[in-house]
């Protein structure tokens, strides 16, 4: 049988242990897609899938290029977007049902994320996307993955 290698780290053969690690942070990924409004921490999601918190962090970041924590806090930003662009609840309603038990620091991520903070997200986007199917303006208005907005994008 063929060995298979991991190209992005070295030449070296794969090992199972690597393979059960990467089955494992796939199951915290998916938990973190199912449950981001619960209240989660790393430690939390690491006990799950019987590893230490710092070694889950390590591979998740090697794995997926971003943290356990910021994966967590872009997928509630992505599902605050949805619910902005909606426009029937307040930032704060929006803020506490994505998860988050803090308004600055949702605000601050968001505008991270985003460009602009919530309030004016929603006032621009209520008008950019009237009349578009939602499917459509969620893939237009996704956030920026695994890096901020751009300085020229703030308002």
């Amino acid at each position: 049988m063929p060995l298979a290698y991991d190209a992005h780290v070295t030449s070296r053969p794969v090992t199972e242990q690597h393979l059960r690690d990467l089955a494992r942070l796939r199951r915290v990924r998916d938990r973190i897609d199912r449950e981001y409004a619960q209240p989660l921490d790393v430690e939390a999601l690491a006990r799950g899938v019987h590893m230490s918190a710092g070694h889950l962090s390590r591979q998740f970041r090697l794995a997926y290029g971003e943290s356990p924590y910021a994966y967590l806090m872009t997928r509630r930003i992505e599902r605050a977007m949805a619910l902005l662009r909606r426009g029937d609840l307040s930032v704060t309603e929006v803020c506490f049902a994505v998860g988050c038990s803090s308004l600055g620091s949702f605000s601050t991520r968001f505008t991270e994320l985003v460009g602009v903070p919530p309030s004016t997200y929603r006032a621009q986007t209520a008008r950019a996307t009237a009349g578009m199917p939602s499917c459509v303006a969620k893939q237009v208005t996704r956030p920026i993955r695994n890096r901020e907005a751009p300085v020229g994008s703030r308002n």
